[in-house]
């Protein structure tokens, strides 16, 4: 147990680490990648709040299947979407590895994606862009391929916030 608080100290420093060099030019194109069911998404770094372990959530009777609870989070509630339920993909198992994204407090919505894990910074300069396929959903941006031909998909955080169906939590 003390092994995992000691690895998730040193990926928060060389994730600070990296946020001040972001900020001071020197990774011009640094995106934070997550994994969320069989997909890999890439954030720019202003629109994700925090990244934390995953708390214990509280339910909430008559929502969709996606909508996980409420998390407190240092005396905040914030409303625990799966975001790869939501996309209709599978479950995201709720372990040690699992983690929330907090939405950055710009959007002014105190909401959080549950994730499969998170991948650290990328670099989208190192991958090669793919050719979009046209994809409905608004939040999917430009798409990247890496060097072990995994796919990317860059996250539009705030389409994603702005569509009806991820603000209506509420059974039908």
């Amino acid at each position: 147990m003390a092994r995992k608080k000691i690895s998730l100290r040193e990926f928060q420093e060389s994730l600070v680490q990296r946020l001040t060099s972001a900020r001071a030019g020197q990774t011009a194109r640094a995106l934070l990648g997550v994994q969320a069911g069989r997909d890999y998404w890439l954030l720019d770094l202003a629109d994700s709040g925090e990244i934390v372990p995953l708390p214990p959530l509280t339910s909430v009777p008559l929502t969709r299947p996606w909508f996980c609870g409420m998390a407190n989070i240092r005396g905040t509630l914030y409303s625990v979407v799966d975001f790869s339920a939501f996309q209709g993909g599978e479950a995201t198992p709720q372990n040690a590895d699992s983690r929330l994204l907090i939405v950055g407090s710009r959007f002014g919505i105190n909401s959080a994606l549950l994730v499969n894990r998170t991948l650290g910074l990328r670099n989208v300069e190192q991958m090669a862009p793919r050719a979009a396929e046209i994809d409905p959903r608004p939040w999917v941006g430009e798409q990247y391929v890496d060097t072990q031909n995994n796919v990317w998909k860059r996250l539009k955080l705030k389409n994603l916030l702005g569509q009806p169906d991820f603000l209506e939590i509420g059974l039908q």
